[in-house]
């Protein structure tokens, strides 16, 4: 399968500032803005923030 420019790679960066990552892919045409999620970060011990870094 071919990689689409609809849903491309994105980083999720914790806002604890510890600097763990996700990696993850969006759909760019339901969400276009940057996404948001609250997941766990191991570094920190608890679940927080994560924003899309461009």
């Amino acid at each position: 399968m071919a990689r689409s420019e609809v849903r491309p790679v994105v980083l999720l960066r914790s806002t604890a500032g510890t600097g763990h990552t996700y990696v993850t892919r969006k759909n760019r045409r339901n969400d276009p803005d940057r996404m948001e999620l609250r997941k766990f970060d191991p570094v920190a011990g608890r679940h927080v923030t994560f924003r899309e870094a461009r």
